[in-house]
């Protein structure tokens, strides 16, 4: 006679969970260690999700033991007039024996047929298996370019102000709130003020091939504001030790001095509202730092 399925069970993690998944997490992805794993988490414990939304995710358990869990970073963002729910999918992990499971681990996390999901670090040995599971490119790759010298702005005057000053004309309570949490976050929160108008921006500061510093655009309101302000903006970075910045693409963008890179870190989504480029607002590179 063959032995016994082990009994498994999936649901939602909760703050009871949290030293098991960081043990497995961290077995998981061994170039992050235990601690990293307790920091992102801690950050999810501080977070409110959604109405009807997970705070940290699902997991896979059997006789008491974590076996399987995926995180899940959830926000409700602008769409139209409105707000709707998104969900980002990150750092998935099952162990070894019991991969036969992941299925349900990933179909728990996407049976929210009203929310946006993110898939923002697949690799590139997962793109078939995530395509197959619904989800679509949002980006096509990155751009990489130095803004510092672009020299001209148009003639307008331009001041860059830090998410601490609430711009006195053209600021929006929405997108300050985006620029503080950001900011909390450990990420670069700023305003781009001309005339009567403010502008957000958030960039992630990181390190390219883990000793090249950079900064990643990681939300603006609309790319074309970017491009707009990239000379004063990367002249602000740049005098922060950051002058290249890394961009969500489709394809090179013009007028900028870079190159474009197909097929690097493409951007997955599935749901009802296709992210725009230059929002990566509430994902895993802005909280995790990953």
């Amino acid at each position: 006679m063959g032995s016994a399925l082990p009994a498994i069970r999936c649901r939602q993690i909760g703050e009871s969970d949290v030293p098991a998944v960081a043990a497995l997490l961290g077995r998981g992805f061994p170039n992050r260690n235990r601690r990293f794993w307790h920091r992102a988490l801690d950050e999810l414990t501080r977070r409110e999700p959604p109405s009807g939304l997970p705070k940290y995710g699902y997991l896979l358990e059997t006789d008491g033991v974590v076996v399987g869990a995926i995180l899940t970073i959830c926000a409700a963002m602008r769409a139209g007039d409105r707000l709707a729910p998104r969900c980002n999918l990150s750092s998935w992990y099952v162990e070894p024996a019991y991969r036969a499971y992941a299925p349900l681990l990933v179909s728990q996390a996407l049976h929210h047929k009203d929310v946006t999901y993110l898939n923002v670090s697949a690799a590139p040995h997962t793109w078939p298996i995530i395509e197959a599971q619904g989800f679509s490119r949002c980006s096509e790759g990155m751009f990489i370019c130095l803004p510092a010298l672009k020299r001209t702005c148009g003639g307008e005057r331009v001041d860059i102000l830090d998410a601490r000053r609430y711009p006195a004309a053209g600021g929006d309570p929405f997108e300050q709130e985006i620029l503080r949490h950001h900011a909390a976050y450990g990420c670069v929160s700023l305003w781009c003020v001309s005339g009567a108008h403010a502008h957000p921006f958030v960039f992630r500061p990181r390190l390219v091939k883990g000793f090249i510093p950079c900064a990643q655009l990681i939300y603006c309101r609309d790319l074309a504001d970017f491009t707009r302000f990239v000379g004063p903006l990367g002249r602000y970075l740049a005098r922060h030790g950051r002058a290249i910045v890394i961009v969500d693409a489709n394809r090179p963008i013009p007028g900028l001095l870079g190159v474009f890179r197909r097929d690097s870190k493409p951007k997955y989504f599935r749901g009802p509202q296709p992210p725009r480029l230059g929002d990566l607002a509430y994902t895993e590179y802005a909280i995790l730092g990953v």
